[in-house]
């Protein structure tokens, strides 16, 4: 059977005080937590607590002086590790942090959708957006008690926020249900914010929106989201974006695209059209007999590609645009064309009505 003592390091005459120090610097040497995995630091670790237990509590402690065991039967290791690492550090810092570890706890995070232009998604933008937001109250700085007053220490836990009950060998903390655990109890609450510790109030915050975006990009604002009283942090704004749809362009992935109608003559014979570009006008060369259907390429003029080195292209996808109405010399000009081509003249038959109507003016 081990000796006590010997595992926490200490003298048979430590005091209570010695014992405690002790304890602490070998649980934070072998806690679980600073040794993720290793099966002997955790054996290690229930064994310091379990001598800790015994030697802190004054019967217990005599006990063991006397008979080197927890009573005559039993070995004070034979009762087994019931209690988490949580409870007791919760026992090992009560009187550093009123009974409970403080545990950083983050607020609510936020969503805001904000809609962009077709432009600022190209190039990126700065839009300033207001949300609504929790924000501490001025008035008592979060407390909840109004400005000149004080609160009570609670009486049923002495200000810990928890109540000790022994079971057997073990002390368990429980919430006090007096204060809720906040170990004291406000009697006066702010007028201001009504007891709630927080007001709502509207804020106004510049977002940068980086160029080459496109709907349904989340950007994240730290520390713009929600914090309630019981929150050590805010949480983080999400903005959401959309895009508009531009009348001209639309985008695939890096590319921007757009259609363009060429007349027919161009399309045959090549030649310069003017073409509208995210940056303005530019000339494009239409080569000659260019299809229906045929995608022309500027290079460089699309957007900022998602790895941050260099831009899309503009698409030019063309239409060629085929005359309804033709004069008689034009008529005449594409028939000789057509005749050109080896091409023959099929006259479209001619309507039901056209031939009733071409009947009543010859019989006039």
């Amino acid at each position: 059977m081990k000796n006590l003592y010997e595992i926490l390091n200490v003298s048979p005459d430590a005091s209570e005080e010695e014992l405690k120090k002790a304890y602490r610097k070998l649980a934070l040497k072998y806690h679980p937590d600073r040794n993720p995995g290793n099966k002997e630091a955790e054996e290690k670790f229930k064994e310091i607590n379990q001598a800790y237990e015994v030697l802190c509590d004054r019967e217990k402690r005599l006990r063991y002086d006397r008979f080197g065991t927890i009573d005559e039967t039993t070995s004070p290791f034979d009762f087994g590790f019931t209690r988490n690492f949580d409870d007791l550090f919760n026992d090992l810092f009560s009187d550093f942090f009123g009974g409970q570890r403080q545990r950083s706890r983050k607020g609510d995070d936020l969503r805001y959708n904000l809609e962009i232009e077709f432009e600022e998604a190209v190039f990126g933008a700065e839009k300033e957006i207001e949300i609504p937001k929790e924000e501490r109250c001025s008035a008592c700085k979060g407390t909840r008690i109004e400005p000149g007053h004080e609160p009570q220490v609670c009486r049923a836990c002495g200000g810990k926020g928890q109540v000790r009950h022994s079971h057997g060998f073990f002390i368990i903390n429980r919430t006090c249900e007096q204060c809720n655990g906040e170990g004291y109890i406000i009697k006066n609450f702010c007028k201001t914010c009504r007891g709630k510790g927080y007001v709502r109030t509207k804020k106004k915050i510049k977002v940068r929106v980086p160029p080459g975006v496109d709907t349904g990009t989340r950007l994240k604002i730290r520390g713009e989201g929600g914090q309630s009283v019981s929150d050590t942090h805010p949480g983080d704004l999400y903005v959401v974006l959309r895009v508009k749809e531009h009348p001209l362009f639309n985008r695939e992935g890096d590319d921007i695209t757009i259609r363009i109608d060429v007349s027919f003559p161009v399309a045959c014979l090549g030649g310069e059209i003017s073409v509208p570009t995210i940056e303005g006008n530019r000339v494009l060369i239409i080569p000659p007999g260019t299809q229906p259907g045929s995608v022309l390429k500027i290079k460089g003029l699309g957007v900022i590609k998602s790895n941050g080195y260099g831009r899309g292209d503009q698409l030019i996808y063309l239409n060629i645009r085929v005359p309804k109405n033709l004069t008689e010399k034009q008529k005449q000009l594409m028939e000789e064309l057509t005749r050109e081509f080896n091409e023959e003249i099929v006259t479209p038959r001619k309507g039901f009505k056209e031939r009733v109507r071409e009947f009543f003016e010859g019989t006039e």
